[in-house]
């Protein structure tokens, strides 16, 4: 089966490719670099600004992507998006993911050379390998969730993964049950998949309070509240959601609790930030959440 809407004879309005790449989800992918950097005890700078830009752009083409590949299922369970409703072509689509990932790969090499492609590379393979192949299979959760820890690899830097493995795979353990809860977006699910999203979440929630506890230095005040801001945050926006789905585990509220798990990831990045001891790092983190939340009301991030 293929898309029968007829190509527009225009280009694509830039509101069509917001929506193509979930433009407003991309206020979730830098905090995976910040957290990154943090753990290794880095501060930003130039080359982090860069691998975080190229992280955006690897997440928006993966959407771009995800939606090419998806074209003639979502023609038939989603006919309001922007390919099967005619507002991009996909061939556009498809241009939009290569592009973004050549840009990508061209901001990680720029910020630290060959050392950034070391993680780069597997990043961007790993984000084609979910749209083209293990998105619609059993590993797709997993992959996914790979391609996240990857993300937060890409902040710490080749050479300086091993004391941002806990950061990364905090993330990629939030994004595996937020990934197996969004496959019954359509058909909803049974109360047992949210209970374990639900699960999921208060462990990582715990998981990373129990990292920021002080070690040898302490932990100053300013450190503290702002990791259990984050995490109350985080708590209350995926996991709120996610007690409704357990409640009514109907299409509608899956989608919304799979949303607050996209976004309840900037409140869980900022905490693993700041829990680290990058309290700096953590606030734009924090106050990019409710710019994040309001976008999310005019273009879907799922």
């Amino acid at each position: 089966m293929t898309c029968a809407s007829a190509p527009p004879s225009a280009p694509p309005r830039l509101r069509d490719l917001a929506e193509l790449v979930r433009a407003p989800a991309a206020f979730t992918v830098p905090g995976d670099v910040l957290a990154g950097a943090a753990a290794t005890g880095g501060r930003p700078d130039r080359s982090t600004a860069a691998l975080a830009a190229s992280s955006v752009c690897l997440y928006w083409a993966g959407m771009a992507l995800n939606d090419w590949a998806d074209r003639d299922l979502d023609a038939v369970e989603r006919p309001e998006r922007p390919i099967p409703s005619g507002r991009v072509t996909a061939p556009v689509a498809l241009g939009t993911a290569a592009a973004l990932t050549a840009v990508a790969l061209g901001l990680a090499a720029a910020a630290e050379g060959r050392r950034a492609l070391t993680v780069a590379v597997p990043l961007a393979a790993t984000v084609w390998g979910y749209d083209l192949w293990a998105k619609s299979r059993p590993a797709g959760p997993v992959v996914m969730a790979a391609a996240r820890g990857l993300d937060v690899l890409l902040g710490a830097g080749a050479g300086r993964l091993r004391p941002a493995l806990p950061a990364a795979a905090t993330v990629a353990g939030h994004t595996l049950a937020v990934t197996a809860l969004s496959r019954a977006e359509v058909t909803g699910a049974e109360p047992g998949l949210p209970r374990l999203t639900l699960a999921a979440t208060g462990a990582v929630a715990a998981a990373t309070a129990l990292r920021a506890r002080p070690a040898r230095h302490g932990t100053t005040r300013r450190r503290r509240l702002t990791v259990a801001g984050g995490l109350a945050v985080y708590g209350a926006t995926a996991g709120r959601a996610q007690a409704h789905a357990v409640a009514d585990p109907s299409p509608a509220n899956v989608r919304r609790a799979v949303g607050a798990g996209i976004l309840g990831l900037i409140p869980l990045q900022a905490a693993l930030t700041a829990g680290a001891g990058a309290v700096r790092s953590a606030l734009p983190l924090a106050a990019a959440f409710p710019l994040a939340r309001a976008l999310s009301r005019r273009v879907s991030p799922t």
